[in-house]
């Protein structure tokens, strides 16, 4: 990689943490990973799209949950920001950005487990499962972690441990 990360941009992304109803988080098993790496709902904000619509159409193309079986609850105050470690650096976004900055939203899910469909066109997970805060941060990539222990602190109130 020819830049300096320093002066590459972050990516603008969101975050959705879904609750049921006794306050454990839904956690998809990423279906690109060779080893198991486990993580919740994100993605890129589109050109002129609101960060909070960006969190309903990023829920529903990864787990086919639609907005109208969720509720809103919160989101993250700022944006939660984390760099790329450097085996990625350049390899991933077209090397245009060192990480990512994302707005996280909390939604807590009104449907039945068999309404929650991963297998879309464009699957990213193999299989999906709730579970809570500390299994949470034991699954996420390392290089995450850190944002995942924000998004907690900030929707604790709402959360089984």
């Amino acid at each position: 990689m020819s830049a300096d990360p320093e002066t590459l941009p972050y990516r603008p992304c969101v975050g959705v943490m879904l609750i049921n109803a006794t306050g454990q988080i839904w956690a998809g098993q990423r279906i690109d990973s060779p080893t198991p790496a486990w993580q919740m709902p994100q993605g890129g904000i589109d050109e002129g799209e609101k960060p909070r619509d960006a969190a309903y159409r990023e829920l529903w193309e990864e787990t086919g949950i639609p907005r109208d079986l969720v509720e809103f609850i919160g989101k993250t105050h700022g944006w939660v920001t984390y760099d790329l470690p450097p085996e990625l650096l350049g390899k991933v976004w077209g090397g245009k950005y060192r990480g990512q900055k994302q707005k996280w939203f909390l939604f807590r899910y009104l449907g039945s487990d068999e309404q929650i469909r991963i297998d879309s066109d464009h699957p990213e997970f193999s299989t999906w499962k709730w579970i809570g805060t500390a299994e949470m941060l034991a699954a996420i990539v390392p290089f995450k972690r850190a944002v995942y222990a924000e998004v907690i602190r900030s929707f604790r109130a709402y959360l089984a441990e």
